[in-house]
C-alpha cells in the first residue's frame, strides 16, 4: 500500500526540525558588517561628503573602549567672495542637455497585441526563471533530505511553482492572520481557492524549500566569505533584465531608498530609526517619476561591495544610472542623502541633470554669509547663488529649505498657496514664492514613493523564517507592479480605461492558478469580464477608408519615394507626438501611419467609430 501524507502539522514540523543544525545561511548578527560607514548610513549620512560626521555612540564589543568620538578630517573651504542673491536679482537660465534616451520612452512592446495580466508577468518570470527556481528549489530539498529529513517531496516543477505564486498572490488580497487558515474547514475560515489549487502542506513545504541560488555555491561564498546577497543574485539579475528590457523611462527619473522589513539574523539588516519601517533591508530604487515604474534597483550588502572612494551615496546613484541603456538627457531628483556637488559635477559631465535637497554640511555648499537667509525670514523669503551649472536656493516655507539644481534657474515667477494664520487669529490661503527647484522637485521626486505605495497595497510579503524569502516575495512584488504598469501605459496609449490592480492581480491570481490545467469556464476572463461593462460593437469601417500614398510618386525618383509628400499623421499628434508619414486615408483624406509597430490608420479609425456609438 502506498505510504499516506503525513498531517499538515506534522510535515511543518519535520521540515523545519533541522533548521538548528548549525547550516549556514550566509550570515549572523555576530558576523554583521557595520563600520563607521554604516553607523553613518544609518543615520543619513555619507562619511565621503559630509565635511564634519560624529560617529554614533556605540557600546565597544572589546574591553578596549575605542576612545572619543572622531571627526572626519576636511579640507577648509573657501569663502565665496559673491554673496547671496534674492529674489529682485535674475539669475540665468542653465544650459539644458538635449534628451536623447536609447529608445522611445514608455512601454517597449507590440500595441497590437493584446497581454493578458499572466502575460505580462511571464515577461518577467520567464521559462528560464521558473527552471531556476524549480531546480534550486529542488537542490535546496535534496541538500535538506541528506541532512536527515525524512518527509516526502515530489520534486517541483514550472507548473508547481506557478500555481504556488497565485496562492502567495492570494495571501496579498485576503491577508489572512496565518497562512494556514487559508486550509481550514470551518465555516469561519474556509477558503475554496486555495483547496482547489493545492494542498496546504505542499504550500508550506514549497515555501520552506524555495531557494533562488545553487546550494552548493552558497557554500562555497559563505567559505570565502563572499557576497553577502549572493543567494539573491541569480534571480535579482532575472528580474531586474525584464525590468530594463520592456519599458523604457521618460525623462525625469527618481532614486530614492526602500525598506523591505525584516528582523531576520543578517548582516545586510539595517537600522533607519527615522523611516517608518525601521528594520529590514535596503534597496536603492530608480523609479520612472510619471508612472512609478520601477527601472533598475540594488540591494544594499554594505562595505563588502568595492567603494570608489566617491561616498556610498555617489556610487549608488552613479550605479543606478546605466548612460549606456538609458541615454542621455535625464533629469535625476534625489534627496539630500545623495545631493552633493561632486555627484552633481559628475552628472553634469555625462549630460545628466539632477536636482535634490542638499545638507549645508555637504562639502561644495556655499559658506559664505554675505545676504544668507537671515534666521527669522518672512514665508516665501528666498537666497540663491551659482557656481558655475550649479544653483544653490535657500527658501522659507515652515522651515527653511536648501536645494541644489543643475537643470533649473534660481526663480520664475511662481508661487504656491499656503494656510497662513491671520494677526486675528484666522487661517487664510495666501499665495507664496516659490524657487523653480522646489516645484519641480515636489512634483518629481515622488516616482520611488508611488511605487511604493503600488506594492503595499496589496503586498505578498510575510513572515519568513529564511531571510532570503523576504527578498524573493519583495521581487515578486516588483514584477506584479511592473505588469500592471505595463498594462495601466498600454491601456492608456490605446485610449481604453485600464483595470484597477486589484482586478489586475485578482485575475493573475486565477490564469496563475490554472496554469497546466483547464480553465473552468475562463475564470480570468470573466473576472475582467464582469468588472468592465462590455463595449458596443463597433460600427463597420466606410469600405472607401483605405490607405494610399499622399501624393502621387509615380513619377518620382525612386530614392525619394518613402519620404516624398511626408506629412504629419493626425492620431499621432492627438498623443502628442511628432511622426510624420507618406500614407494617408483615401475617404477621409487624413495622413495616418502604417508601419510594423504603428498602425495609427487602424487605431484612428476604431477610435472614431467608439466616438460615434
Amino acid at each position: 500500500m502506498a505510504k499516506k501524507y503525513m498531517s499538515l502539522s506534522d510535515v511543518v514540523e519535520e521540515i523545519f526540525r533541522s533548521e538548528s543544525e548549525g547550516e549556514s545561511e550566509g550570515g549572523s548578527e555576530a558576523e554583521s558588517i557595520d563600520s563607521f560607514v554604516e553607523d553613518a548610513f544609518a543615520l543619513g549620512e555619507d562619511v565621503a561628503v559630509d565635511m564634519t560626521l560624529v560617529r554614533r555612540s556605540k557600546r565597544p564589543c572589546s574591553p578596549s573602549p575605542r576612545g572619543a568620538p572622531k571627526k572626519r578630517p576636511s579640507e577648509p573651504e573657501p569663502e565665496s567672495e559673491e554673496g547671496w542673491h534674492d529674489m529682485a536679482d535674475e539669475d540665468e537660465e542653465p544650459h539644458q542637455f538635449p534628451f536623447c534616451p536609447r529608445r522611445t520612452p514608455g512601454v517597449q512592446l507590440d500595441f497590437h497585441q493584446d497581454y493578458s495580466p499572466l502575460d505580462l508577468f511571464r515577461l518577467f518570470f520567464t521559462k528560464d526563471v521558473l527552471k531556476l527556481l524549480c531546480d534550486n528549489t529542488n537542490g535546496n530539498a535534496a541538500r535538506k533530505h541528506a541532512l536527515g529529513l525524512h518527509t516526502p517531496w515530489p520534486d517541483v516543477d514550472a507548473e508547481d511553482m506557478l500555481q504556488y505564486l497565485s496562492i502567495v498572490l492570494y495571501l496579498g488580497l485576503v491577508k489572512p492572520s496565518a497562512a494556514r487558515d487559508l486550509w481550514r474547514k470551518d465555516r469561519l475560515h474556509k477558503h475554496p481557492f486555495p483547496c482547489s489549487v493545492m494542498p496546504g502542506y505542499r504550500y508550506e513545504a514549497i515555501g520552506a524549500f524555495i531557494h533562488m541560488s545553487d546550494t552548493t555555491a552558497d557554500a562555497i561564498n559563505d567559505q570565502l566569505k563572499g557576497q553577502a546577497g549572493y543567494r539573491l543574485k541569480p534571480l535579482q539579475d532575472q528580474i531586474l533584465t525584464a525590468c530594463r528590457a520592456y519599458y523604457h523611462p521618460h525623462r525625469n527619473l527618481a532614486i530614492d531608498e526602500r525598506m523591505v522589513a525584516s528582523k531576520a539574523r543578517h548582516g545586510m539588516k539595517q537600522y533607519l530609526k527615522d523611516k517608518p519601517t525601521k528594520w529590514g533591508f535596503k534597496l536603492f530604487v530608480l523609479a520612472d517619476s510619471k508612472t512609478g515604474y520601477t527601472c533598475d534597483f540594488s540591494v544594499y550588502q554594505g562595505k563588502a561591495l568595492t567603494p570608489s572612494g566617491n561616498g556610498l551615496s555617489f556610487d549608488a546613484v552613479v550605479n543606478l544610472l546605466r548612460v549606456p541603456y538609458l541615454g542621455t538627457g535625464y533629469h535625476v531628483f534625489v534627496d539630500n542623502f545623495y545631493t552633493s556637488a561632486a555627484l552633481f559635477r559628475h552628472l553634469h559631465r555625462i549630460h545628466y541633470g539632477a536636482c535634490g535637497t542638499i545638507r549645508e554640511n555637504r562639502i561644495g555648499f556655499p559658506k559664505t554669509k554675505v545676504n544668507s537667509l537671515p534666521k527669522k525670514a518672512v514665508r516665501g523669503d528666498m537666497r540663491w547663488i551659482r557656481d558655475g551649472p550649479l544653483l544653490y536656493v535657500k527658501w522659507k516655507d515652515t522651515r527653511e529649505v536648501s536645494m541644489c539644481s543643475s537643470i533649473h534657474k534660481a526663480y520664475s515667477g511662481k508661487s504656491v498657496l499656503r494656510r497662513a494664520r491671520n494677526p486675528d487669529g484666522t487661517w487664510a490661503r495666501r499665495a507664496v514664492t516659490i524657487p523653480e527647484p522646489v516645484l519641480e522637485y515636489n512634483k518629481y521626486m515622488g516616482g520611488v514613493d508611488l511605487s511604493d505605495a503600488l506594492i503595499k497595497y496589496f503586498s505578498v510579503t510575510q513572515k519568513c523564517r529564511r531571510w532570503y524569502k523576504k527578498l524573493f516575495l519583495h521581487f515578486v512584488d516588483i514584477a506584479v507592479v511592473n505588469s500592471y504598469i505595463l498594462h495601466k501605459e498600454m491601456a492608456l496609449e490605446k485610449q481604453h480605461k485600464p483595470i484597477t490592480q486589484k482586478l489586475f492581480r485578482e485575475t493573475l491570481c486565477l490564469q496563475l492558478a490554472d496554469c497546466g490545467k483547464e480553465s473552468p469556464e475562463g475564470e480570468g476572463e470573466m473576472v475582467m469580464a464582469a468588472a468592465q461593462p462590455q463595449e458596443a460593437a463597433m460600427e463597420q469601417r466606410p469600405e472607401g477608408c483605405f490607405p494610399v500614398a499622399v501624393t502621387d510618386v509615380s513619377n518620382t525618383d525612386p530614392r525619394e519615394k518613402a519620404t516624398k509628400g511626408r506629412k504629419y499623421c493626425v492620431h499621432c499628434l492627438s498623443l502628442k507626438r511628432k511622426n510624420k508619414t507618406i500614407y494617408k486615408c483615401r475617404s477621409c483624406d487624413v495622413p495616418l501611419c502604417i508601419i510594423a509597430d504603428r498602425l495609427c490608420f487602424t487605431e484612428w479609425h476604431d477610435l472614431r467609430s467608439r466616438q460615434a456609438l
